[in-house]
């Protein structure tokens, strides 16, 4: 299915109208298609777009990294095997870290650019991992992951924003899903690295897996400097011919009278106008201020809290105790289980973040919530019996459904996450808001890192534990049901109409008009809106 094709959506009755998105729909424009395995500029653009989602792979080395580390005997020695309140903080600090950016991250991506949010960023996480490899003492090594949930949270705000904004409106949504997938490539290096060094005998066993964690940010620091910044932060610095640049260079092959980039261009432009026409600034009281971005502040604070929440957290963090819990205690079955685990996660993942334009974010939140809620049920009832009976057969189940949990989360919680945040918000609460959304996941992360320990270590037999979580996840089946509103087919200024309606603030750009503008005037003048509002075309100095 096309980016403009028509869908009409079956949403709640308390969910936004009907009437907004099947208008959002039919408005799409119908934008040439374009093949970029054939199109030098876009596979340029893509090639630089791996290296933006990079940021991504440092989170997942991170949410493997502790668990890995406690599998390992020579860690657990040197640290003195923290359990209870010193294991939650410990684990808990790399979210503390990142909500402590929470008032400079957006302030910084929006004013410096998107490239200089994420430099940033990987400077501190590169000296984050230097004291977390040289640490001493636990002190130490607790400094390193506060340093590190600081400046991940730079530049895991700022790369899906710049990466969403400069994707062709072709392939927005499948290369934008794909971004967070790509954490299970840090989980999966994490994994078999320290697999690989549980063979030496020494602290280097555990060293070299927590310096490892700057090689993500060190290729994406070496790369940013070749990477093209947002045009759209660029027109809101009013440094619109630098913007048409990028949009032509890499949409067009250098094209600025192309018609999808003078489009792209116009409405870009003339939306950005509109947002900021009575208020120059964003602030997050903007998200109390109107009904649809009350409606968007929702949405985030339930896709941080679900996609941390849902029980993943336990196999990402904690997934040594799960093993313990059902007799399973080898450190190399382990590992071959966590490692195995993620490279399956990773092609799931993947292969679902490229069918979003084809079967819809909505169904495909619905189809993983619900398989995730039965997969949990199963679970928790086969390490009951696993608990009760010691029998080996319950306890291989357990490990099928942490497996096909696993997968059923990767179906749209891995690669929608950011995917969603990004699209369902304007421009100039874009940063922001995704800002909110990761402060959620890291509640969410810190909660859990507090809590875990003490469900695992009190709350026995531990079937009791999954059980919380198996009821929490039918409630966030039954709220995704309801709230969760299809945005398959808009631009991504035009995705503003689903939730504010008539009141969006998009520009109408006619497509055929700027079609008809560029044949009789190569695109070097201006073409008027069936509102009456002049946007400018101009032609590309290049």
């Amino acid at each position: 299915m096309g980016l403009a094709q028509k869908f009409t959506p079956k949403i709640g009755a308390v969910a936004k109208s009907k009437a907004d998105i099947e208008a959002a729909q039919a408005e799409a424009p119908h934008l040439k298609r374009v093949n970029w395995r054939s199109d030098p500029g876009l596979r340029k653009l893509y090639f630089y777009a791996f290296f933006i989602c990079i940021a991504s792979a440092t989170t997942g080395y991170d949410g493997s990294m502790l668990n890995n580390l406690r599998i390992l005997p020579i860690w657990t020695d040197y640290f003195k095997d923290p359990k209870g309140d010193t294991l939650g903080l410990l684990t808990a600090l790399y979210a503390i870290g990142s909500i402590a950016s929470l008032p400079i991250a957006p302030f910084i991506a929006d004013r410096f650019g998107r490239r200089s949010c994420i430099t940033i960023g990987c400077v501190i996480m590169i000296a984050a991992a230097a004291i977390q490899g040289a640490a001493q003492n636990l002190d130490y090594f607790m400094g390193g992951r506060f340093l590190m949930g600081f400046g991940n949270s730079l530049a895991q705000l700022s790369s899906p924003l710049l990466l969403t904004e400069l994707c062709h409106p072709q392939h927005r949504a499948r290369v934008t899903a794909v971004y967070n997938c790509l954490w299970n490539v840090g989980a999966i290096i994490c994994t078999w690295l320290t697999f690989g060094t549980k063979r030496i005998d020494n602290d280097w066993c555990w060293r070299i897996p927590a310096l490892s964690q700057a090689a993500p940010s060190v290729i994406q620091l070496a790369a940013i400097w070749f990477i093209p910044e947002s045009p759209r932060w660029l027109i809101s610095k009013e440094r619109n011919e630098e913007a048409l640049n990028i949009l032509a260079k890499y949409h067009a092959n250098g094209d600025a009278d192309n018609a999808t980039v003078q489009f792209e261009y116009a409405e870009i432009k003339e939306t950005l106008r509109l947002e900021f026409q009575y208020q120059k600034s964003s602030s997050y009281l903007d998200f109390f201020k109107t009904k649809g971005n009350r409606y968007r502040l929702m949405l985030l604070a339930s896709l941080g809290l679900f996609s941390q929440w849902s029980g993943n957290g336990l196999v990402s963090y904690y997934a040594t105790d799960v093993y313990d819990s059902i007799g399973i205690k080898d450190a190399d079955t382990q590992l071959g289980i966590n490692g195995g685990l993620t490279i399956l996660s990773l092609i799931v993942s993947v292969s679902c973040a490229l069918l979003v334009d084809r079967v819809g974010r909505r169904p495909l939140f619905i189809s993983a919530t619900a398989a995730m809620c039965v997969t949990f049920i199963v679970w928790t009832i086969a390490s009951s019996q696993q608990e009760a009976t010691k029998s080996k057969a319950a306890g291989q189940a357990v490990i099928a459904m942490i497996w096909i949990f696993s997968v059923a989360y990767a179906l749209a919680w891995s690669g929608l996450l950011v995917a969603y945040t990004v699209e369902i918000l304007p421009f100039k609460i874009r940063a922001k808001g995704l800002m909110i959304m990761n402060f959620f996941i890291q509640v969410a992360l810190t909660i859990n890192q507090y809590v875990n320990p003490y469900g695992f270590q009190y709350l026995h037999p531990t079937w009791k534990f999954y059980t919380i979580y198996a009821c929490w996840i039918f409630l966030e089946l039954i709220f995704v049901t309801v709230f969760y509103v299809e945005t398959r087919g808009p631009t991504l200024e035009e995705v503003a109409k689903i939730f504010d309606g008539d009141e969006a603030e998009v520009a109408h750009v006619d497509l055929g008009k700027v079609e008809d503008d560029i044949m009789q005037h190569g695109g070097t003048t201006g073409f008027e809106k069936e509102d009456h509002v002049r946007v400018e075309q101009v032609r590309s100095s290049s």
